[in-house]
């Protein structure tokens, strides 16, 4: 593990990585413990890195390339670390045609990011999901773990002007 990830904190590293190897042991460290581990560092960490996605391989004898597949099919997976705020705005088809893409576009009009970025100050994270399976509300976007329904780009620019005037 990298000196970024133990955030300078050894114990706060050697509790996070402990998690990660207790969710191997309990699926008796073997492939079909994958998921779940994923999971597990997502929720210590924050996100998966490769040096992370590396010690899993390692430790649960599935290749890199499956490790890293799986952590980019499923949104709930990051690969960076994440800004302060996220926005997900979903791309499923009902939010797509009822103008998801207007609000992506929007936000990194205003903000100066793509999906799957985030700001330079590390404010603001922008991700898009396949489908949140909240289409009766379409278009919709999760503000910190929030589903928001019926957005707009104007809805979604004010809510997240309020982040940053925090």
């Amino acid at each position: 593990m990298n000196e970024q990830q133990g955030v300078g904190a050894k114990g706060q590293e050697d509790r996070r990585i402990r998690m990660v190897e207790r969710t191997m042991r309990m699926y008796g460290n073997e492939p079909h413990a994958l998921i779940e581990t994923l999971h597990t560092i997502q929720e210590s960490y924050g996100y998966i890195d490769t040096d992370l996605m590396r010690f899993v391989s390692e430790k649960l004898g599935v290749p890199l390339s499956k490790v890293y597949g799986v952590a980019t099919f499923y949104h709930f997976f990051t690969l960076k670390p994440q800004g302060e705020h996220t926005c997900v705005v979903c791309t499923g088809t009902a939010c797509y045609i009822t103008g998801a893409k207007n609000i992506i576009d929007e936000i990194g009009k205003q903000y100066d990011i793509k999906p799957g970025e985030t700001t330079s100050d590390n404010k603001l994270s922008l991700l898009t999901a396949r489908c949140l399976g909240a289409c009766g509300l379409a278009p919709a976007v999760v503000f910190d773990g929030v589903v928001a329904g019926k957005q707009n780009p104007e809805s979604v620019n004010e809510t997240i002007r309020r982040w940053f005037e925090k």
